[in-house]
């Protein structure tokens, strides 16, 4: 049984002990926000260890009958080494729980297929989020994590969201958190969501007690801590000020920098991933070159279409244009974004900046926008020299398309318009549901008519 030197540690324990058991006798499951990041990992730590005290000194198989939920909430694009952590994490929690029997269930949350970073980005040509269109935070992470809340709600009535937030972190999620506490109460209203308590057990632990319990507890589900330490340590940037944690000369500091999705344009500079740059990690350049690189275009006049996805207009009374990104910008996205993948590749095999699922929607969404021109497969190929695995977006061969022209000899455009109507009807097939495909195809059937009125 783990023993806390701390007073305020072993209170809080005793806080959480106290409402798995006593004060909620509800069967309310627990939801527990995992990031990774060190106030996520002393959340879960002394969740855990509550639980291992209440097994053993309650013996009564009721008192755990309470699920706590381990959500990890994976965007897509998170920081490659972040993620690959966070993989080994969880892995660990699953084997922990299941060898110390304790109620704990690791779930893993993604985006919708059609919500992804990429396929907003690079099919629909969404322009990277800034801090006036931050439309990434609601798609990537708020909608996946709310679904399993929602999944939740739906068979038990009610559920608890413990969070790893804390007053020290900034003025604004102090006064935030402050906002909706009652006095005398341990749980809140969730500001967002209904039927759903927030409870915040370490929200008065100060950063260097954080990394205290890092140092000196050990993980008990049996993780290295000191990984995650050091991960810290050498995304700390300059400006940031370490915390002091006197536990043995390597403990002697560390950065509190914030990790996130690598592609990331809302904050003016990366600086976590700057810092593992410097620190040793030179595979990420590459990335973070990228990710500057999407930036810097952003904004360009020749990037982006005179239309939003709405059909609204978006030119400025000086004739710059801010809608929705061009196709010649989208498939230049996609094509720096494949040839970064196989740089790393060559030393990371297991790097995945885009999934071949996310390559073919993207096919679906430049047909859907009636852009032939560009294919993904034609990119892909150039740069890996191979088919996608799971590409048979065209389904003509050789000789069909070659009877095709043929019969249309005498006026192409016709080629290319049944070639356009099964390449529409291929992608249907491939994202399975066929949802919208007779309005595509009329789309195109329509823009086939006009061009031949011209």
């Amino acid at each position: 049984m783990i023993k806390i030197r701390s007073k305020k540690v072993e209170g809080i324990i005793s806080e959480i002990i106290d409402q798995y058991t006593y004060a909620d006798t509800s069967d309310r499951p627990w939801i527990i926000g995992f990031s990774g990041g060190k106030d996520s990992t002393v959340l879960l730590t002394l969740v855990w260890i509550a639980l291992q005290r209440i097994k053993q000194d309650l013996p009564y198989p009721y008192q755990l009958r309470r699920p706590v939920y381990v959500v990890c909430n994976d965007t897509m694009v998170e920081n490659p080494i972040i993620s690959s952590y966070i993989d080994d994490v969880l892995v660990k929690v699953e084997e922990g729980a299941r060898d110390q029997g304790i109620p704990i269930i690791v779930k893993k949350t993604v985006p919708k297929l059609e919500e992804s970073f990429w396929i907003n980005v690079i099919g629909k040509g969404y322009p990277v989020p800034n801090n006036t269109f931050r439309w990434c935070t609601d798609k990537l992470k708020i909608r996946p994590t709310s679904n399993f809340l929602l999944e939740q709600i739906d068979e038990k009535g009610e559920a608890i969201v413990l969070l790893g937030t804390r007053y020290e972190e900034s003025a604004t999620r102090e006064r935030s958190m402050k906002k909706h506490e009652v006095e005398g109460k341990r749980l809140s209203k969730h500001n967002t969501n209904a039927n759903t308590y927030v409870y915040a057990p370490i929200k008065e632990l100060m950063l260097e007690e954080i990394w205290y319990i890092i140092n000196t507890i050990p993980s008990p589900w049996g993780f290295d801590n000191s990984i995650l330490f050091q991960i810290y340590a050498d995304a700390s940037a300059d400006d940031y000020e370490c915390p002091t944690v006197v536990t043995n000369k390597a403990h002697s500091s560390c950065g509190q920098s914030r990790f996130g999705c690598w592609t990331c344009t809302v904050v003016k500079q990366d600086k976590s991933m700057t810092a593992l740059i410097e620190n040793g990690q030179h595979w990420m350049q590459p990335l973070l070159e990228f990710r500057n690189s999407l930036v810097e275009n952003r904004n360009i006049s020749e990037n982006r279409s005179d239309t939003r996805r709405n059909g609204m207009p978006a030119v400025d009374e000086e004739g710059h244009r801010s809608g929705n990104y061009e196709m010649h910008y989208r498939a230049r996205i996609l094509k720096e974004l494949l040839q970064i993948q196989k740089e790393v590749q060559n030393e990371r095999p297991h790097v995945t900046l885009i999934t071949n699922q996310e390559l073919i929607a993207i096919q679906v969404m430049w047909n859907r926008d009636l852009e032939f021109d560009y294919t993904v497969g034609d990119i892909y190929k150039k740069i890996y020299n191979k088919d996608i695995s799971t590409n048979n977006i065209k389904s003509l061969d050789d000789t069909e398309r070659r009877i095709l022209k043929d019969v249309c000899k005498e006026d192409v455009s016709y080629y290319h318009l049944i070639d356009n109507l099964i390449t529409l009807q291929e992608t249907k097939t491939l994202m399975i549901s066929k949802y919208g495909l007779h309005n595509d195809v009329e789309n195109r059937i329509e823009s086939f008519v006009n061009e031949n009125e011209l």
